[in-house]
């Protein structure tokens, strides 16, 4: 905390972090505002309070759709990502093994990797094996992704596990599938909600792997409106992304609120 205190002496230290704060999030509430700005302009030039573009977007069947089948994906992807991810937290965190780092390491290879050259590796992979460009593809491709954001919280909340708390279990009779229901998966239960709501909001706002394994009718909000965003910026593209930005913030709120009450 003293180092902590000592850092905003220095001349400028409060004037850096402020501009970068600024630079991160005015061009984020730039868009919240012009989205309920009564223009039809692309034009960042206020000409008064409205709600149409909301109601363009409620109206728009084709956006609708495309919401539909990102919360599909996302809810989909992210249940099969946090049940891999899960898994994968317990056997790596509760026992030691030849290569556990290499496999630690392999977990956490979708989040390195560029998401171009994840995508295309991807498609290549769906067409060799016959996958149908869809919905199903788009499942399969997220869930990759869904398991090391997933699996990064759950294994924190592992780590700070007490092992004598399945050790007692142990002793009072309990057998390991009980150790693991009673004691275990409760104890870990707000990381694997945060590594679940991490992984909806990195579903929901995917583009690059969305754009490349969706076919006919299973397009995604995100792509959906990069579409729009090529013939230029428009309001709507602006109600649309604070909605989603509302979307996102509210899942990361819930989540922190559930790792502050359970901490």
């Amino acid at each position: 905390m003293t180092r902590a205190r000592d850092l905003w002496q220095f001349p400028g230290t409060r004037m850096a972090a402020y501009a970068v704060l600024a630079y991160l999030y005015v061009p984020i509430l730039v868009l919240i505002v012009m989205s309920f700005n009564a223009s039809d302009s692309s034009q960042a030039r206020w000409e008064g309070f409205s709600t149409h573009w909301y109601a363009m977007v409620a109206a728009d069947s084709n956006m609708l759709q495309a919401l539909r089948n990102s919360a599909i994906v996302a809810c989909v992807a992210t249940l099969v990502g946090t049940v891999i991810a899960t898994f994968a937290a317990l056997g790596t965190a509760r026992t030691r093994f030849r290569g556990q780092v290499a496999v630690e390491a392999l977990i956490g290879l979708p989040l390195i990797v560029p998401d171009i050259v994840a995508a295309i590796a991807i498609l290549l992979f769906f067409v060799m094996i016959g996958i149908k460009l869809g919905l199903l593809s788009l499942v399969l491709a997220h869930s990759v992704f869904a398991v090391p954001i997933a699996y990064l919280p759950i294994r924190a909340r592992l780590e700070g596990l007490d092992p004598a708390l399945a050790e007692a279990a142990a002793d009072l009779y309990a057998n390991p599938w009980q150790t693991l229901r009673r004691v275990i998966l409760p104890l870990i239960w707000p990381g694997i909600v945060s590594g679940a709501m991490l992984a909806f909001i990195g579903s929901l706002g995917d583009v690059v792997v969305s754009y490349f394994v969706s076919g006919p009718g299973s397009t995604t909000l995100p792509v959906y409106v990069f579409s729009m965003v090529r013939m230029g910026v428009t309001p709507t593209v602006n109600a649309v992304s604070t909605l989603l930005i509302a979307a996102s913030v509210s899942l990361l709120t819930v989540s922190y609120l559930l790792g502050r009450r359970f901490s």
